[in-house]
């Protein structure tokens, strides 16, 4: 597949991964404002809940996508996987945390009842717990400390997907247009995760019949 190069200069790397945590952070600071100064309409918590768990389902599908992007395309921005990954675990705190204070304001009986009557928010919930040591362990010290049981911790990042998918699927009666996409999506980079080994392993086994035709040729 032709790839287009989407390179960004080595010296501006740094800079960009720190501006990409000031620009990712604008959403949420912006809708706080508008929301202290009455302008998100008749139920601004409800607004500003729902804004922050959109935009952690953004960073979520931006954060899977980096490898497919790589693999398929080039477009090389590993890079910038920790800083959105850390963004989708910001932003789901955020949501969380206005759920939690502003709109059940801490009412752990209301939580429960709310819980009961909407399952959907176990799966939000539990995503956040995955999420939390993921965030926790995205640093050079965990890496180096955890060695190979930092990449099995890290796929857990699928699972989380799946339980963001449902988290945002089941919120609503109706699905809108941009609910089916970002589900799609997620459904999409999961299976993408999924084949990926058996698409590796067959090209390998390709390789090796290739090579004792070689041979027996030669």
């Amino acid at each position: 597949m032709a790839q287009l190069s989407l390179a960004i200069p080595k010296r501006w790397q740094p800079a960009t991964v720190w501006l990409l945590y000031g620009v990712g952070l604008v959403p949420a600071a912006w809708t706080f404002y508008l929301g202290a100064t009455d302008q998100l309409g008749a139920d601004p918590v409800k607004t500003f809940e729902l804004f922050l768990g959109i935009w952690t389902i953004r960073f979520l599908i931006a954060t899977l996508a980096v490898s497919p992007a790589r693999e398929l395309f080039g477009w090389n921005y590993l890079r910038y996987r920790r800083a959105l990954g850390l963004l989708t675990f910001y932003y789901a705190l955020m949501h969380f945390t206005v759920y939690m204070v502003l709109d059940q304001a801490m009412d752990i009986n209301a939580v429960i009842n709310d819980v009961l009557k909407r399952p959907f928010i176990m799966f939000g919930m539990a995503g956040l717990a995955m999420l939390a040591p993921l965030a926790a362990t995205s640093n050079n010290f965990s890496i180096r400390r955890l060695g190979k049981n930092w990449i099995w911790l890290h796929r857990l990042v699928y699972i989380i997907a799946a339980c963001g998918a449902l988290h945002f699927a089941l919120s609503t009666k109706i699905l809108d247009l941009e609910q089916y996409i970002y589900v799609g999506l997620i459904i999409a980079l999961i299976l993408y995760r999924s084949w990926r080994p058996i698409g590796r392993s067959r090209k390998k086994s390709q390789g090796r019949t290739r090579d004792r035709a070689v041979a027996s040729a030669s």
